[in-house]
């Protein structure tokens, strides 16, 4: 299940808006028809990656086109095999298994077959072990990522940038507050927003 994209514009180092992508582009868009040369940048709430929209036309025509761009995007759901839903039988619940080649070792493949289930029910169970371990991690490293992104992009030539950043991978909020203080007032919360997201994740719950 895809989630809807939640995104906030800046307008040089203004916030124009935050939330959903189509109110966000219509507040671009709005802003875009009263000054051609505005310099705005949009950002996935997630990733901070820039989001790029077609503000041609009218606020219609670029609802549709995102509209028309989110329903391209929607993922479909795959046909069923014939062999493998008879194979099956009535009343088993297809798992959504997909087969892909792993490419290991013969002692590997001797120790994986060995072990109760086969190969393919080990694998799996590993690879959700791991996933649980490293969830923790891999969150805050996410978290991080986004935020050093906007940062990059609204803050590069700020003073203290890089000893935020530096606080930033060093999990270390007060000084990275300290060091974002003097930023412009929008793009200090926005980026300080972003930098909590992984300053909260308890890393060694996941260890």
């Amino acid at each position: 299940m895809t989630h809807p994209i939640t995104c906030t514009a800046f307008d040089g180092t203004r916030c124009l808006a935050s939330g959903a992508l189509t109110d966000v582009a219509m507040a671009v868009k709005a802003a875009a028809d009263r000054d051609a040369n505005a310099s705005i940048l949009i950002f996935d709430d997630q990733t901070s990656r820039v989001i790029e929209l077609d503000l041609r036309g009218s606020a219609s025509d670029v609802l549709a086109r995102l509209e028309a761009h989110e329903a391209s995007d929607t993922p479909r759901p795959e046909p069923a095999n014939d062999a493998a839903s008879a194979s099956r039988g009535r009343g088993r619940p297809k798992l959504g298994v997909v087969a892909r080649e792993v490419t290991l070792l013969p002692r590997h493949w001797e120790w994986l077959n060995a072990q109760s289930g086969g190969a393919s029910v080990v694998l799996r169970k590993l690879v959700d072990a791991a996933r649980a371990a490293s969830e923790g991690k891999d969150r805050a490293r996410q978290a991080q990522e986004a935020a050093y992104r906007f940062m990059t992009a609204m803050a590069g030539d700020q003073a203290g940038y890089e000893e935020a950043t530096r606080a930033l991978f060093a999990s270390d909020a007060a000084r990275f507050d300290a060091m974002t203080a003097t930023w412009p007032a929008d793009v200090s919360d926005h980026a300080r927003k972003l930098a909590k997201r992984s300053f909260d994740i308890d890393v060694s719950a996941s260890v």
